[in-house]
């Protein structure tokens, strides 16, 4: 019979306020990007379906 420990998972350290806020705006900005390139799609669609 082997004797093995379980491996203790320690809680990684709470996120400073700097790194939230960081991680904030880049999903900020990538919700934004995401919008307006769909937009912009769109947008082309559209106006290349009312031509022909």
């Amino acid at each position: 019979m082997s004797s093995t420990q379980p491996t203790v998972r320690t809680a990684a350290p709470p996120l400073r306020v700097r790194d939230q806020a960081r991680e904030a705006a880049a999903l900020i900005a990538f919700s934004a990007a995401t919008a307006c390139g769909l937009a912009l799609a769109l947008l082309l669609l559209t106006h290349l379906g009312s031509q022909g």
